[in-house]
């Protein structure tokens, strides 16, 4: 390998170093860059693509259920903020705000959106009249800043970042909850048969729902170093923000009711459990069905075979355009085969097709697999077939890798010394019955750094938050209390 590209490389190891490493593929791979202001980053054109590509299936299905986007404004009034007291508490240590503009003293602060509940239901209120005005379910893709004091990691964890947020209002608290588990399923469908990543269900204990929530259920997916990412968010208000946003209609009997809101949303967090889950110690490992480019035709040819190889290989171009596929042909005559190779490995393009003069004599393609490089060889007649059958393997093969991943990192514990020796050994989750008090969740944390992340969901057809299975013993892992509900502890994103 030339000093070229082995600078083009990663240098440092995903097992041992996670967080470097991880650095390391997102500004190798091209996908964002360090602003100059510390805590945010500058997504550039093969890290926005990945965004796209989530954002083209959320909203095709969003709108499929009933879903208009709208957009509201970026800033919004201290007043509207302070309407909704769980809202300012939740948020407070995290907003930015306006106070000047241009040369004049604002007469009153302007929040920088952290959510946009406050700024929305008023708008819903107005709007919501009657019980015919209902569900109204509105959805926006924007930004939010929150001004994080913990340490920032692109498309993690930064200061902005990218984001849809629903918002909507039923007649109904079973209309709201079946709202709730609409998205709550569309956000593990995009993880799943997108992203290529298994995800668990669950919902936040108490203490950790959404400011001014009645539940807030989520998706939690388990990086390869044991840790848990928070995946969306679909959180049932109740009526909460309803009466301190006067969202009332006319019911049939022309009688005021106050409706229930819900709102949930997804970020490019999303982006970084994909590059965290797939890639490797070549770089960036992308799934089919996001990756910018899915297939790279790589001709290698002598002076003298140079023109049919590349006859040939603008042909198979041509053919699997057509057919759909997002294919790059890289003909460049500066780069031997092997920094290609490199560069596309670290690049995370699926499928690699590699055509000689071999290739061309035999009617034959040789196709390679980013995931594993594993190499087999297709007819040239039957090559759109053969890249569709690939694509699919390499999919399947992104998500079984991960499935295994999480399959093997769930494990019980019974005691304190039990979840403190799991979770610093293995990582992963670690479940066990609790009490429900916050301070078990404390004595675990403040020692090991974890908490509770998620509590599964039994029935989902009901109004409620859904009942917990019975856990294996009766007593709280951490106290040794009566316990009737069950916790999955992790250190997380």
């Amino acid at each position: 390998m030339s000093d070229e590209s082995q600078e083009l490389g990663i240098t440092e190891s995903k097992s041992h170093k996670p967080g470097e490493w991880y650095a390391e593929v997102v500004q190798k791979a091209n996908l964002a860059d360090y602003a100059p202001m510390g805590g945010f980053i500058v997504t550039k054109p093969r890290g926005y693509a990945l965004w796209e590509a989530i954002q083209d299936s959320l909203d095709g299905w969003f709108k499929e259920t009933g879903v208009d986007n709208v957009y509201f404004p970026m800033f919004i009034p201290e007043s509207y903020l302070e309407r909704e007291k769980d809202i300012v508490e939740g948020f407070d240590p995290e907003v930015a705000w306006v106070t000047q503009g241009g040369h004049e003293e604002l007469e009153e602060r302007l929040a920088v959106r952290p959510t946009s509940e406050s700024i929305i239901a008023p708008f819903m209120a107005e709007w919501t009249r009657s019980h015919r005005d209902l569900p109204m379910r509105l959805n926006q893709w924007c930004s939010v800043v929150r001004w994080e004091a913990t340490e920032t990691k692109p498309f993690f964890r930064t200061k902005e970042f990218m984001w849809q947020e629903g918002h909507t209002a039923h007649a109904s608290n079973e209309g709201a909850w079946e709202e709730v588990w609409t998205r709550l399923g569309q956000y593990e469908r995009v993880y799943e048969d997108v992203l290529a990543i298994p995800v668990l269900r669950g919902k936040k204990p108490e203490h950790d729902k959404f400011p001014g929530a009645d539940t807030t259920t989520t998706v939690e997916a388990l990086m390869p170093d044991g840790k848990s990412v928070q995946g969306a968010t679909s959180h049932n208000l109740g009526q909460s923000f309803a009466e301190a946003f006067d969202i009332t209609f006319a019911d049939e009997d022309e009688a005021e009711q106050t409706a229930y809101t819900t709102s949930w949303g997804l970020s490019w967090r999303a982006i970084g459990a994909l590059i965290m889950t797939h890639s490797d110690d070549q770089g960036l490992v992308l799934p089919p069905t996001v990756a910018p480019t899915q297939v790279v035709i790589v001709p290698i040819w002598q002076e003298d075979t140079k023109d049919d190889v590349l006859e040939y290989s603008e042909g198979i171009a041509a053919d699997l355009e057509d057919a759909g596929f997002r294919v790059e042909l890289d003909d460049r005559d500066e780069r031997n085969p092997g920094f290609k190779f490199n560069e596309h490995e670290l690049n995370g393009i699926p499928l690699r097709l590699e055509i000689g003069p071999h290739e061309v004599d035999d009617g034959e393609v040789t196709l390679v697999h980013r995931p594993d490089n594993e190499q087999s060889v297709a007819e040239r007649d039957e090559i759109v077939d053969a890249v569709d059958e690939h694509l699919d393997e390499i999919y399947d093969k992104l998500y079984e890798a991960a499935e295994e991943n999480l399959e093997e990192n769930v494990r019980e514990a019974h005691s304190p010394e039990e979840i403190l020796g799991t979770i610093g050994k293995h990582g992963g989750y670690v479940k066990t019955a609790w009490c429900g008090d916050e301070a078990c969740e404390e004595a675990i944390k403040e020692k090991i750094a974890a908490e509770i992340v998620m509590q599964p969901l039994a029935d989902e057809g009901g109004t409620t938050a859904g009942e917990v299975p019975e856990p294996d013993r009766d007593e709280c892992g951490v106290c040794g209390d009566p316990a009737d509900e069950i916790a999955y502890f992790a250190k997380s994103y």
